[in-house]
């Protein structure tokens, strides 16, 4: 008897599948895709809404052999789909090689977070799906395809929100293993941010600024997390002093009565960049565990009036949200990629009352959108607000509708979801 399809991660959606197939071979999942009238791929369950849900048959991957070998030569790792993160970063870790960038959580599958267009933090740094280097996809015709950086289809391959088929291998780049120093600021206001936002982001590799909105004016606190082979920042280093930053007395959750310990590790102490780029350890539950996410990604240049917007309505933002964050996040090349330039990318995550939520998303889109505000496709976000300007915002939406076309000719990946966002 197969496993019910379940719920998402948050536990806030139940899936509309009549049935969930975990197939333990490629053959087996090749037949699964071709014989599914409507089939959708199940990663780590970490979207917020239903782009991964479907009226049919449901793949989960976690079955299937892990592949996982590094080439050196190539500097590539090939992995399998439905592996974590952060399992594939300390098997590589152990052979001497790391990832440029991490999301915020290792718990995401590799497949799922690329195709969703998840990204870490760093003026730096592109989306997950720029380290891409191949992808292989059984399609719903039961064909194995590979798609390599350089084909013509590749801007479609990577961030293609399940509309290809079934990713069973992501190949991602790799470089030798470097460590990443954290350490956790307080003192910076918003009005210091709008006046000099390169100052704030150039701090470390990898910076992210966080506020409960309870405060308008000021953040709660500044995660800087800096390569120690190119130090940008640390003690008596002028950024930080000419912000007026001091280091938080202790280590620091970023949700207010949050576990501490839950983090990667503070404090400045150095460490290997899969225990430090993620704000999250992997033993432990991320975030809260029980929450609601959106997010929303603007050009760099609107940093300024995309926080007037939100501090006008800090008072509404306050009651709902756990903990927001604000990092950027470099240009991308795939088609999907809601980083269509150098982005400022401004997250939230919500207390569990989806109806609130949903309800406050309109008021805060009617701000952000005249801005050029890209949502996260695994978030929360109004979805029929985007249908109407999607071919302004992704230019190339025709050619990913045409690739999609061609290898699902039979449309057995379409969706709801698709079709209320335009895609």
């Amino acid at each position: 008897m197969a496993p019910a399809p379940g719920r998402t991660w948050a536990g806030n959606l139940d899936y509309s599948a009549g049935e969930l197939v975990e197939p333990t071979s490629i053959g087996q999942l090749a037949e699964v895709m071709a014989g599914a009238r409507r089939v959708r791929v199940l990663g780590s369950r970490h979207s917020f809404n239903r782009v991964a849900d479907t009226t049919g048959t449901l793949v989960g991957l976690r079955r299937l052999p892990a592949e996982l070998e590094v080439d050196g030569e190539r500097r590539v790792v090939r992995a399998g789909a439905g592996l974590t993160y952060g399992e594939v970063g300390a098997r590589i870790q152990e052979e001497g090689w790391a990832l440029h960038a991490m999301a915020s959580l290792p718990h995401i599958t590799v497949g799922g977070a690329v195709a969703t267009g998840s990204h870490g933090s760093g003026d730096g740094a592109a989306s997950l799906a720029e380290g891409v280097a191949a992808v292989e996809v059984v399609t719903t015709g039961g064909e194995q395809v590979r798609l390599e950086r350089g084909d013509p289809d590749f801007g479609g391959a990577v961030v293609s929100l399940g509309m290809l088929g079934a990713v069973t291998v992501v190949e991602l780049e790799v470089e030798p293993t470097y460590d990443v120093a954290q350490t956790v600021y307080e003192g910076l206001t918003w009005d210091q941010v709008v006046e000099d936002l390169d100052a704030v982001t150039g701090l470390g590799t990898s910076v992210s600024v966080f506020t409960d909105w309870r405060d308008p004016d000021r953040t709660t606190q500044v995660w800087v997390k800096d390569r120690v082979d190119e130090p940008r920042t640390g003690s008596g280093v002028p950024g930080v002093d000419a912000l007026g930053l001091r280091p938080a007395d202790g280590p620091r959750h970023m949700i207010r009565g949050g576990r501490p310990e839950h983090c990667t590790q503070q404090g400045g102490v150095p460490g290997p960049w899969l225990d430090r780029l993620p704000h999250f350890r992997m033993g432990f539950t991320p975030s809260a565990g029980e929450e609601l996410q959106s997010e929303w990604l603007l050009p760099r240049r609107s940093v300024g009036p995309a926080l007037e917007r939100l501090r006008g309505m800090a008072g509404e933002l306050a009651g709902l949200a756990l903990s927001a964050e604000m990092r950027t996040v470099s240009c991308g090349r795939q088609w999907l990629d809601p980083a269509q330039e150098d982005s400022v990318a401004f997250h939230v995550t919500w207390r569990r009352d989806q109806p609130a939520v949903e309800a406050l998303l309109p008021r805060i889109e009617e701000g952000l959108d005249p801005l050029g505000a890209r949502p996260h496709w695994g978030k929360l976000f109004d979805e029929r607000a985007l249908a109407g300007r999607i071919e302004e915002l992704y230019p190339q939406r025709g050619r990913m509708l045409e690739l999609a076309a061609r290898m699902d000719p039979r449309g057995a990946l379409r969706n709801d979801y698709l079709e209320r966002v335009g895609l």
